[in-house]
């Protein structure tokens, strides 16, 4: 077993079994205004979604966590049974552990082989597509015969972990290399601490199709790295970051004025929550840990979570008198507090010089 894969099935059994979720997403903030007279049928409500050029059932999205252990492999069946179920998209987690050892591999293809007419994204992290080249992106694509591929940003990780990598020069330009020419769709995403409209228009430039902003106030993988370094004096740098990174609200906002598709990510827990992220200009509303935690428990708890969101998303909608994804999309909720300071705070500093 490798060294990656151990690590993975660690973060694994601590996001099931310990406290990760830190910081502040920001929802609180954002507010769907109530439509007293709706004037639509709550049982007729469309959720069909469209993201790049793929239709989808529901615009909920699996969003990226799990693979690269023997012992990953039943729950990635169940979160693809339950994609395939829904007709929802899924991402897989990171493939490098299957890269590196090709034995790995069914931990990832066992996805594909249970969602058959899925949307699958594969996932690849950028600093390993910076060392290994556009072989390993399309390997990680062929392996579960993904329709998208994700370049996933994680140095905050890196940076806590003590076997981390610390080097984050050429990473952009690997990332336009990658674009010139790449047989699928390529978005980028953060893994828990957003991403800014100043780096959404780099990645964008470099050629990425879509961003998955994945903000904090969900799962913290700085806390998840204190957890698993307990005991050691790497647990303490943990502790300092745990919520740092951009609120979601912040980061889906400031992504969605780049004009890019997006996935909202990050501590999304509700319905409601995938309802605002949809109102304020994403695509997509992706979780993990929820789907993921419920998925450990069994395929019957998944499939409940899944229509409880569902079921959630609907209400709000008929609530704001939305009978498509498209009408949710055009109301205009308000934002408050913290997030709407953060997001005027641009403008003011422009207004004062600094």
């Amino acid at each position: 077993m490798t060294a990656t894969s151990s690590r993975k099935l660690d973060h694994l059994r601590i996001c099931n079994e310990d406290e990760v979720e830190c910081g502040r997403t920001g929802f609180e903030d954002v507010h769907l205004l109530h439509n007293a007279l709706p004037e639509c049928d709550m049982e007729r409500i469309d959720l069909s979604a469209h993201f790049l050029d793929f239709r989808l059932r529901s615009p909920l999205f699996i969003a990226a966590m799990t693979g690269g252990h023997p012992g990953t492999k039943e729950i990635n069946r169940r979160l693809a049974a339950a994609a395939e179920r829904f007709g929802i998209g899924m991402g897989v987690g990171s493939q490098r552990a299957a890269l590196e050892n090709s034995a790995l591999a069914d931990s990832f293809t066992v996805v594909r082989e249970t969602a058959p007419h899925a949307f699958l994204c594969a996932n690849l992290g950028i600093a390993q597509l910076r060392d290994h080249g556009v072989e390993w992106a399309e390997n990680a694509v062929e392996m579960i015969e993904a329709q998208a591929l994700v370049i996933h940003l994680n140095f905050l990780q890196e940076a806590i972990q003590p076997e981390g990598d610390h080097r984050a020069e050429g990473c952009l330009e690997a990332l336009r290399i990658l674009c010139q020419d790449f047989p699928v769709p390529v978005l980028v995403k953060e893994t828990g601490a957003g991403i800014s409209e100043e780096v959404a228009r780099r990645i964008l430039g470099a050629g990425a199709q879509a961003i998955d902003i994945s903000g904090s106030g969900g799962t913290s993988w700085a806390a998840v790295e204190m957890i698993r370094a307990a005991g050691n004096r790497t647990a303490g740098m943990g502790r300092v970051f745990t919520a740092w990174g951009i609120p979601t609200v912040v980061s889906l906002v400031e992504t969605v004025r780049t004009g890019a598709p997006c996935i909202a990510t990050g501590g999304l827990r509700t319905g409601i929550d995938v309802a605002k992220s949809l109102s304020l200009g994403a695509h997509l509303g992706g979780m993990a840990l929820p789907l993921f935690r419920a998925g450990m428990s069994g395929e019957n708890v998944l499939t409940s979570k899944i229509e409880e969101i569902h079921q959630q998303l609907r209400t709000a909608m008929f609530l704001t008198g939305s009978r498509t994804i498209a009408d949710l999309r055009s109301v205009r909720p308000r934002i408050t507090g913290l997030s709407r300071e953060m997001l005027e705070r641009p403008e003011r500093e422009e207004e004062h010089g600094y």
